[in-house]
């Protein structure tokens, strides 16, 4: 679907329009128009010779002017026309990039927007050399699809397949993983196939891409499972194949699926699962998928082979959330739910805390056993941009922790068995906010966006106290101050993720773990984590309170200190308030 660049000057444009007999082309700088031919099962293409790159287009139905809804390229915006590009023409410099597998990454979340001060990919790529130093090897990217305006998390991208014109678009994209693998760095796009945004949606005019089934809390649910599904599911399979094929990208990661509502026998999601791992057959490299799933469900990471709908791994908010709580002492909204450090435990050792148990926040039962899930099945973090910028003044833990808790939260996410993910700026202790904003050009969108907003947050925080999310300097105010990286304090922070982040690395038993080999408890305000190797084990022993407290190193074995470089002779171990000490055991160099 979308437009095809064959060379010299010819394009094939093709259009998904089923239950309209007449379906036109738009050539915009020309100002023709042409008949596209009926092909079949709704299907509307045909190949024209004077439609070089670069050349802007609408389709046209029944009289009205239509952007592509597989647009890989809107240079105007939401409204505008969309663009001819040539994706097989840039030339890769990745040959020689080595994928490492999900378990073996360290994560590194941006917002392209913010994490720079020009906002784009390029300027994005500047600061990359900074994320190889710090040892990170996965670059997750926040959400790129058009969205309206040039201020926006992503979330209300309306052209899936069209990279976000302020951020330089389709080729600025390629250059940008194109830089990242020739610094070894993986590269995990943000995807959201449970809605679209509100401006700019035009699919509904073309065919049945949406469901009045179902509704989801951002509008109506993508349609994968009811008349005429099977075009849809082809649409999105063609979106996640465009980013793996054309854009080289290692992983999607993808965006609240428990909003996905899908009674098919085979869903949507275990469909794009076993496409994409076959995908990867046939590139000889990973084609991964990672779920952002509310429903601690393990059916998420569950085989297909075993009925799951075989995702690689999914992220657990129940790590953050206990973490959160065990750090800070909040207990309001979802945090009600944790009881801090035994739970942080709990997470640690089995995955998830709410394992059908009673949810208060819910009012229900919520969750299901995990246990028996690798560790590696999950994606664990002490901040992302949901927990930062969902907040009423989307302020960092860096904000409110001290030295020392910050350190302790490192190395809970470093240390751990699981994958680690940090939000961009955490490593060296960013201070700007990160609150939701949007650039629309709808005022009545607007309104209703602030009127939610507030209504989110009116018991937790005055109106006055809010960001407007329409603001520009909403926008501005979360952009990061890299300088910051070299400050005192900030440094310090910077070296000790750097330090943490190679001894993961560089110790076997800190590597992967089977959940047999990674077990965890609490005793007290400390957290005890075993994780067992035949080269020697690593015991972890974090104090997560604000007096000191006592642990006992394992009988067996002589202990050595993995930070400090010391042998231990005593078992017995002081820890102070919010400190951790990681110890390993036999001969160690």
């Amino acid at each position: 679907m979308g437009s095809r660049f064959h060379g010299s000057s010819s394009t094939e444009f093709c259009v998904w329009a089923p239950g309209h007999e007449r379906v036109a082309l738009h050539l915009v700088d020309r100002d023709t128009t042409l008949a596209l031919e009926d092909i079949g099962d709704g299907y509307f293409a045909s190949t024209f010779e004077e439609a070089p790159v670069g050349s802007t287009y609408r389709f046209v139905i029944d009289g009205e002017h239509f952007a592509d809804p597989a647009s890989r390229s809107q240079p105007e915006g939401v409204h505008g026309p969309s663009e001819v590009v040539d994706l097989a023409a840039f030339h890769w410099s990745d040959d020689d990039y080595h994928q490492r597998p999900l378990w073996d990454h360290v994560i590194y979340e941006l917002h392209v927007g913010t994490f720079s001060h020009a906002s784009t990919f390029d300027g994005a790529i500047e600061h990359l050399d900074s994320l190889a130093e710090l040892g990170v090897s996965a670059i997750e990217v926040m959400p790129v699809a058009q969205f309206p305006g040039t201020r926006n998390w992503g979330y209300d991208g309306v052209f899936p397949y069209a990279v976000q014109n302020s951020y330089g678009g389709p080729l600025a994209f390629q250059r940008f993983v194109d830089a990242c693998h020739r610094r070894g760095l993986a590269v995990v796009l943000d995807v959201v196939y449970n809605h679209l945004g509100p401006e700019g949606n035009i699919l509904g005019h073309f065919g049945p891409y949406f469901s009045d089934r179902y509704r989801t809390p951002w509008g109506d649910a993508i349609n994968f499972d009811g008349e005429d599904s099977n075009e849809v599911r082809e649409y999105y399979w063609g979106n996640a194949r465009q980013w793996f094929v054309d854009f080289h990208v290692d992983a999607l990661r993808l965006d609240a699926i428990h909003a996905i509502v899908d009674r098919s026998a085979i869903p949507f999601l275990a469909e794009l699962a076993r496409r994409s791992h076959e995908l990867g057959d046939e590139l000889d490299r990973r084609c991964d998928l990672i779920a952002e799933s509310a429903a601690n469900d393990p059916r998420v990471v569950t085989p297909l082979s075993s009925s799951g709908l075989g995702m690689d791994v999914q992220w657990n908010d129940d790590f953050h959330n206990a973490l959160h709580v065990a750090v800070t002492g909040e207990h309001s909204g979802y945090y009600v739910d944790y009881s801090g450090v035994d739970d942080l435990a709990r997470a640690l050792d089995e995955g998830f805390v709410l394992q059908g148990t009673q949810s208060v926040f819910r009012g229900r039962r919520h969750g299901a056993p995990s246990g028996h899930l690798a560790p590696e099945r999950f994606v664990v973090f002490a901040q992302n941009h949901d927990h930062i910028g969902n907040r009423p003044l989307g302020d960092r833990l860096s904000t409110t922790l001290s030295p020392e808790q910050a350190r302790l939260v490192a190395a809970l996410v470093v240390l751990g068995p699981n994958v680690p993910l940090l939000f961009m700026g955490e490593e060296y202790g960013e201070r700007a906010p990160f609150p939701y904003f949007v650039d629309h050009g709808d005022p009545a969108l607007i309104e209703a966006v602030r009127v939610g907003r507030a209504r989110e947050f009116e018991n937790l925080a005055t109106a006055s106290e809010l960001f407007d999310p329409a603001d520009a300097t909403t926008f501005t105010v979360a952009r990061l101050d890299h300088s910051l990286r070299d400050r005192p304090g900030h440094r310090e922070l910077f070296d000790h993720y750097q330090r943490l982040i190679a001894l993961r690395r560089s110790t076997p038993a800190l590597r992967r773990s089977a959940r047999s080999r990674a077990r965890a408890w609490s005793d007290g305000n400390v957290v005890c984590l075993v994780r067992s190797h035949d080269d020697g084990d690593v015991v972890g022993l974090f104090n997560v309170g604000p007096a000191s407290a006592n642990a006992t190193l394992p009988a067996s074995g002589c202990w050595r200190d993995l930070l400090a470089g010391t042998a231990v002779g005593e078992r017995l171990i002081t820890l102070d308030p919010w400190c951790f000490r990681v110890f390993q055991s036999g001969s160690v160099t």
